[in-house]
């Protein structure tokens, strides 16, 4: 019925905005910045009218929540990197319908999603940078999905993925994009050390780690980075305990896809971060390969390194 027509695994580094400012970091993330516009055509060029965005920046203690409010606007500060993001416009509309069908599919299949459609709530900023550069016309409409999960399984993110993956081509009369926002790697460089690190990754292992694992996408080598996906995201720090990333593998069919990433924005460093903007193909699917439900509830960070 509907169709999924992208998907990416993109940044939201902070300092694209600052790299809009006056100053001495004026310009130097006009990269990431042309990456997101090239994803924004891309959409535009195939029908997508929203945006679903799995977001590292919103952090959840129980369940999987869906911002599906009508309509998005304020003034955003960051409240981990204000020197960054500062007073930051934001507008949008918001899709309810869609966030309803996808919460209501996740449930069917086993994960406990709620969809909020009635709500004060504003985006983090893993929604609101990529919109500032993929939608500053507000020509698409918008769904941000939690993906800092503190207490929730991997395998959990992949079943979510897929089942709004089929919620959308089930039940949704319209095109949809979906974008993991979230880095590869996430140590932060160490406090006093940031401006050292503006553009590099924090160590020689991480930036080995993160650049073979761009190689994997690349080779569509889902089964085995879907294995070690776990012990990735515990050992490279990964953004959001990859959350972004399971859900997005789910979406496409965990180890069982057979599409080939296409760099869109070269990796990169950012103050020790790994990053990149990355399409990932939409290929056709059966879902069989997409982890089960488990009867066990083990909670906490521990969650992380189980699948």
């Amino acid at each position: 019925m509907g169709t999924v027509a992208l998907a990416a695994k993109i940044t939201h580094v902070p300092s694209m905005y600052l790299s809009e400012l006056p100053g001495p970091r004026q310009g130097t993330r006009q990269d990431a910045i042309d990456g997101h516009h090239q994803i924004s055509r891309r959409c535009r060029e195939a029908g997508v009218d929203t945006l679903v965005v799995f977001d590292t920046h919103w952090l959840v203690n129980a369940s999987y929540h869906v911002n599906c409010a009508p309509h998005f606007q304020g003034t955003y500060t960051s409240n981990e990197l204000p020197h960054f993001i500062s007073n930051m416009p934001f507008e949008c509309e918001g899709n309810p319908a869609l966030g309803r069908l996808l919460a209501q599919s996740c449930n069917t299949l086993g994960v406990d999603t709620l969809a909020h459609d009635a709500t004060t709530l504003q985006p983090e900023y893993g929604t609101l940078v990529p919109l500032r550069y993929m939608n500053a016309d507000r020509h698409f409409k918008v769904v941000s999905v939690s993906a800092l999960c503190m207490a929730h399984y991997l395998h959990d993110s992949a079943r979510l993925g897929w089942a709004m993956r089929r919620a959308v081509e089930e039940h949704y009369d319209g095109t949809v994009a979906f974008l993991a926002s979230g880095s590869l790697s996430h140590r932060f460089a160490q406090n006093g050390l940031a401006p050292q690190y503006a553009f590099k990754l924090w160590s020689p292992f991480l930036e080995q780690l993160d650049r073979r694992v761009v190689q994997m996408w690349q080779a569509g080598e889902w089964a085995a980075f879907c294995e070690m996906l776990p012990e990735y995201a515990s050992k490279g720090h990964g953004e959001g305990f990859m959350h972004d990333t399971a859900m997005l593998l789910g979406l496409l069919g965990w180890s069982a896809y057979d599409g080939h990433a296409e760099v869109i924005t070269p990796y990169f460093g950012a103050s020790g971060t790994g990053q990149i903007n990355a399409v990932f193909p939409v290929t056709p699917q059966d879902g069989h390969a997409v982890p089960a439900p488990v009867a066990s509830a083990a909670g906490g960070y521990q969650a992380v390194a189980r699948l």
